[in-house]
């Protein structure tokens, strides 16, 4: 295992020059064209089998060990964001509106530089492992499910992927066992009454005056009919309405999401939201329409292989801590995996140690320490070989 670490730390600026190269070159959900060949060439060029187009736009890479033994996927997703970057560094994107803000970059340069260096150990490795590289992981249906469904973990025993996470201090790698990002869904509501004059609202049925009741009761439904003891948000973030400060609007149109882990609270949120909105359009002759999209389920990690995450992370030696981290609202459709095939989703903190501000992600100043790759590949390396060799071992005995 030492090794794979003196290998990577040789690879580290490689590791960098792939990220910048990455970071100044973005592109969006299913519109991956350049980067998927970028990756699959790399790969290629190190030795090992390629397959393109795995569920439209991903790449699946694969090294075989000198020995045979168990399987071992790693993923990385490699989609950006429309955002205009407004960070001033020498590899700024350069595509309009287009911008790494989310560490898919870092994803990728991690993974592509650990099977560098995994490949050249390949002799002593005891089994194989699978470089799965994700498209679309932004928007929705997402990438996961169907590179799943046309094969990438056909022959997977075991699965480990990490998020470089911007607020998070560098050298801390954050685990935890069961339920470690939600379910994202989204929500639209739209309300249609009656314009009118502004002057005359009785002869009218005001949409935004009904939009507004319903923003503000939507804030009670986890609050008041959510268990204290379930994690659940809702939040709406558009409300759309009005021509005119002298109109009454016939038409108001609100969007938002909702974020739960328990699939049951999911269902009665929906139903919530749903029922208050018809009860407020009953009492004011006013008619509705919803519809309620169900985003990636919630990532849930297994407990084995969290736990030799968690014991391998403290033999890094940049990891100056491992903790067990609060369930994070976001979503990730690496979940998809866990629901197929063992394994853990775990948080690589990339604060770099002397920023005051750490910019979240999704926006447009996003930017993280680059030495949070390192460690990512180091942890994940190492996780790929402890898991590997422990099933080596039983075989020999």
């Amino acid at each position: 295992m030492d090794s794979l670490l003196l290998a990577l730390d040789k690879y580290y600026e490689e590791m960098v020059s792939i990220r910048r190269y990455l970071h100044a070159n973005p592109e969006l959900s299913f519109e991956e064209v350049n980067t998927p060949k970028y990756i699959a060439n790399f790969h290629r060029e190190l030795g090992l089998e390629v397959r393109e187009g795995v569920g439209g736009r991903g790449v699946v890479a694969v090294l075989r060990g000198g020995k045979p033994g168990k399987t071992v996927a790693l993923r990385a997703d490699f989609d950006a964001l429309p955002i205009q970057e407004e960070n001033d560094i020498p590899y700024k994107s350069k595509v309009d509106g287009v911008m790494h803000a989310c560490g898919h970059d870092g994803h990728t340069a991690t993974l592509l530089i650990l099977a560098k260096a995994l490949y050249e150990m390949r002799e002593s490795i005891c089994g194989n492992v699978v470089f799965i590289h994700q498209f679309a992981e932004e928007v929705l249906p997402g990438g996961a499910k169907p590179m799943i469904e046309d094969g990438c973990l056909d022959g997977v025993d075991v699965i480990f992927g990490t998020h470089l996470w911007a607020p998070t201090p560098l050298g801390e790698i954050h685990v935890k066992n069961g339920a470690i990002m939600a379910a994202p869904d989204m929500f639209e509501v739209t309300i249609q009454g009656k314009g009118g004059h502004g002057a005359e609202p009785h002869n009218a049925v005001d949409a935004i005056v009904l939009g507004a009741q319903y923003v503000s009761q939507v804030q009670t439904i986890v609050s008041r009919r959510i268990s204290p003891l379930k994690h659940a948000v809702v939040t709406v973030g558009q409300f759309e309405a009005g021509k005119a400060y002298n109109i009454i609007a016939e038409k108001a149109t609100m969007k938002g999401t909702v974020r739960t882990f328990d699939e049951d609270v999911r269902s009665q949120i929906e139903k919530e939201l749903e029922s208050l909105v018809k009860s407020i359009c009953d009492g004011a002759n006013a008619t509705y329409e919803f519809t309620y999209t169900r985003g990636y389920p919630p990532v849930v990690n297994h407990p084995e292989e969290t736990a030799l995450l968690a014991d391998v992370a403290m033999d890094v030696p940049e990891v100056k801590e491992v903790k067990e981290c609060v369930p994070l609202m976001v979503g990730e459709d690496f979940a998809y995996y866990l629901q197929k095939v063992p394994g853990t989703f775990f948080i690589t903190g990339a604060k770099h140690p002397d920023w005051e501000t750490a910019y979240p992600h999704h926006h447009p100043k996003f930017n993280f320490d680059e030495r949070a790759m390192l460690i990512a590949a180091k942890t994940m390396g190492l996780a790929t070989l402890k898991y590997l060799e422990t099933f080596c071992n039983k075989c020999e005995i």
